[in-house]
């Protein structure tokens, strides 16, 4: 079996300083890629800064052979993210790879968080994520090549108590995957989404302790690292993960209900008598975009 490797490959890392983005940067940098380790430095919900944690993976990753360059940018600001990219291209001439990975977390019940709360979660995963990814695509196409990630999380594909924020956030960097996903694909740019499971900092006080010690970050690696690869020919696609389980997850769309003739108005009622058909989800497939939906009103649209 042929070793996946990164030799001449240029990737960035946010949130590098730690846990996920941690491992993620050790890997990528023994298998031979050129690392740029972001971290702000920060607290769990994202007060303080400074050069300590990145500056410690660097170190690692250079006393093992490997080649890095630390940036301590907010990824919440465009300039922050600019000069991440800059970065890359100032020490290494390029970016093949992003790992979208900076977070923090400000949990709150819906009915007791503050705009401040909201406010800063959005900033950094949200906002982030377009800081960052903006400059590097456009570095990517000119080169015509690339691998983008955007980090997703179950509490925004399905819900988790205490984290309207952080869902709403991490369902926004899927929206963004599904757009990117087709403007950068002549390109040559593979665009997906990851929601990794991990006991880190971040959850240290979600996971109990002994389901903690098999969520560890490192089974998070081999997914991303592959889907980063040449190997990898996927694009647009959302998966979920951990403790060594790997699955795809999807936004489906299903066969639901065609009323009336696409002239008459329809009726409530109409609604109410067909709710069954309309809420089924039989024979859903996945939508890999909006154009997708199109199929299903066919009969009304011949």
């Amino acid at each position: 079996m042929s070793k996946i490797r990164f030799d001449e490959r240029v990737a960035i890392v946010t949130g590098a300083g730690a846990g996920i983005g941690r491992e993620y940067a050790l890997e990528l940098a023994r298998r031979g890629a050129k690392v740029v380790v972001n971290d702000l430095g920060g607290a769990r919900d994202g007060s303080g800064g400074n050069s300590s944690a990145a500056d410690a993976v660097v170190s690692e990753i250079k006393k093992a052979g490997g080649e890095a360059v630390a940036n301590y940018d907010n990824v919440a600001t465009m300039s922050g993210g600019e000069n991440i990219v800059k970065t890359a291209v100032n020490a290494f001439g390029k970016v093949d790879i992003l790992i979208n990975n900076a977070g923090i977390l400000r949990d709150k019940s819906f009915l007791k968080m503050t705009e401040a709360e909201w406010d800063a979660v959005i900033a950094v995963h949200l906002k982030g994520a377009f800081c960052v990814t903006q400059p590097a695509a456009k570095a990517m196409k000119d080169n015509n090549y690339g691998r983008i990630i955007f980090t997703s999380s179950t509490s925004g594909l399905y819900g988790n108590f205490g984290q309207t924020n952080y869902g709403a956030a991490k369902m926004g960097v899927v929206g963004i995957m599904n757009t990117l996903k087709l403007e950068m694909a002549k390109y040559n740019v593979k665009v997906n989404a990851i929601a990794p499971t991990a006991y880190s900092r971040m959850t240290a006080d979600v996971f109990p302790e002994e389901m903690g010690k098999k969520l560890q970050p490192k089974f998070n690696v081999p997914l991303v690292l592959y889907l980063c690869s040449e190997d990898n020919n996927e694009t647009g696609r959302t998966y979920v993960m951990g403790a060594g389980w790997y699955g795809r997850t999807a936004v489906v769309c299903a066969e639901g209900a065609c009323l009336g003739d696409a002239k008459r108005d329809i009726s409530v009622e109409e609604i109410r008598e067909s709710f069954s058909k309309i809420d089924k989800l039989e024979k859903a497939e996945p939508a890999n975009s909006g154009a997708d939906i199109f199929k299903y009103m066919g009969p009304l649209l011949s």
